[in-house]
């Protein structure tokens, strides 16, 4: 069955376009329908990022979570995982957070969270579709049953205490100059102040919000200003979160950056050390690189592979008991202390391991050399490109000329209408050419 609204994330699209009030009221009043499952005052924590959108969705579905009975909790700006982390812990029954996470700010997003803190499976997330086109005008609660909102007050430093005591409790970070760039997102304030509590001494870009800049030029997808930026103040590591703080990379000393299969290895081999990997292995996507399982292997881990998107991995780790995992892009998913990636806590992990081994972030987040890989995105307004014949043809021939020395991994995202091209192999040149001639290909589909 095909879903109507819901994605790989949540609800998502552009603002007031595609992702209108409206939809967020019904959104509001099926999603507090299908999670009123007993007699008690029923309750929702709802947390935004910084996009101008955000006002009209939040009040938007305060209006239909309130419309069919549900009390809501207001966090203001928050971090994904704190949303979720929040749900659970203020036994909320219903958590959502509105946000595009690395988008830009005229798409916005909402995604839920059940009272457990994870994630909704397909399964809800249809009951609650079938539920959004439905009459429900007699479903709402009675006058004397309507809902009441409120806005939290002290939830920054909930969080914080939260993501500091996954730490050991005498962990410091004195000495340590850090860089954060919080893409002007949800973590803009917790982060840094985070951070500082630990004893870093902090530099913090992208914390100046104005509704229209979160992920503009700064961010986990826009790492250059951080880099420029831990260059220019001489620091020992900068930490990029993106729109949502759900995803980081790291930049080196050197202003290199580290992507989210390094983060994975340094984070996995620590908790190896320490007696804490779950089954000696992590879980990682078809999109993390083959040097990245190479030398998992040669330090006694295992790697097991998913579908692409941080909700395939964290499925995969529940159900095999892994307590690693995450994906290139920095997703990085430590389910002993969170249900969903948490950027915060990941960078928290790395620099633990940075100041246990004093030596540079360079040598401490370079764990191995990666194949040569190259992605490339083709953007297409309508149509099915993947279903050309010319396009078929020239993607079973790079196949063939990859099937001995690497793999081709073609994919539509899940979030916006793009299609992604990735090619690895042992051969650069090899890779980059049987990679050209499928964008190529693609793009006069697309045209």
């Amino acid at each position: 069955m095909s879903r109507r609204y819901f994605g790989t994330d949540g609800v998502r699209g552009r603002a007031n376009a595609s992702l209108t009030a409206d939809l967020a009221l019904r959104v509001g009043m099926a999603a507090g329908l299908v999670f009123q499952r007993g007699d008690y005052r029923h309750r929702v924590v709802i947390g935004k990022d910084t996009r101008l959108s955000g006002y009209m969705l939040e009040n938007a579905l305060v209006a239909g979570f309130t419309s069919v009975g549900m009390d809501v909790l207001l966090l203001g700006p928050m971090p994904t995982p704190a949303v979720g982390m929040l749900t659970r812990s203020m036994r909320a029954d219903l958590g959502v957070m509105i946000s595009a996470s690395h988008n830009p700010f005229d798409d916005n997003g909402i995604k839920l969270f059940g009272p457990d803190g994870f994630k909704l499976s397909d399964e809800v997330e249809r009951e609650i579709e079938e539920l959004i086109d439905e009459d429900l005008a007699k479903r709402l609660a009675k006058p004397a049953e309507i809902g009441r909102a409120r806005r939290l007050e002290g939830v920054h430093a909930r969080y914080i205490e939260y993501a500091k005591r996954t730490l050991p409790r005498n962990q410091s970070f004195e000495g340590i100059r850090v860089v954060v760039d919080c893409a002007h997102g949800a973590g803009y304030r917790v982060a840094p102040e985070a951070l500082w509590e630990l004893g870093a001494e902090v530099i913090s870009i992208g914390v100046e919000p104005d509704g229209m800049n979160i992920n503009r030029d700064v961010g986990s997808t826009s790492p250059a200003a951080l880099a420029a930026k831990v260059r220019e103040v001489r620091a020992d590591i900068g930490i990029a979160l993106d729109g949502d703080a759900d995803r980081v990379m790291i930049v080196d000393e050197k202003g290199h950056t580290v992507d989210g299969d390094q983060l994975m290895a340094v984070i996995a081999e620590s908790f190896k050390e320490d007696g804490r990997l779950a089954r000696d292995g992590l879980v990682a996507t078809v999109m993390s690189n083959l040097g990245l399982e190479r030398h998992l292997a040669g330090e006694g881990i295992t790697m097991a592979r998913t579908g692409v998107g941080d909700r395939y991995v964290l499925e995969r780790m529940r159900a095999d008991g892994y307590n690693v995992g995450g994906e290139q892009s920095g997703h990085i998913i430590l389910s002993d202390y969170s249900t969903t990636g948490d950027g915060l806590v990941a960078a928290l992990q790395v620099l633990a391991v940075v100041a246990r081994q004093e030596k540079p972030v360079s040598e401490v987040c370079h764990r191995f050399d990666p194949l040569p890989q190259i992605l490339k995105n083709v953007r297409y307004l309508d149509g099915a490109p993947l279903e050309n014949e010319k396009v078929k043809i020239a993607i079973a021939d790079a196949e063939r000329r990859l099937s001995n020395h690497g793999r081709l991994l073609i994919r539509p995202s899940g979030t916006e209408p793009v299609i992604r091209v990735m090619g690895e192999g042992d051969d650069r040149d090899l890779v980059e050419t049987v990679v050209d001639e499928v964008i190529d290909a693609l793009k006069r589909a697309a045209a």
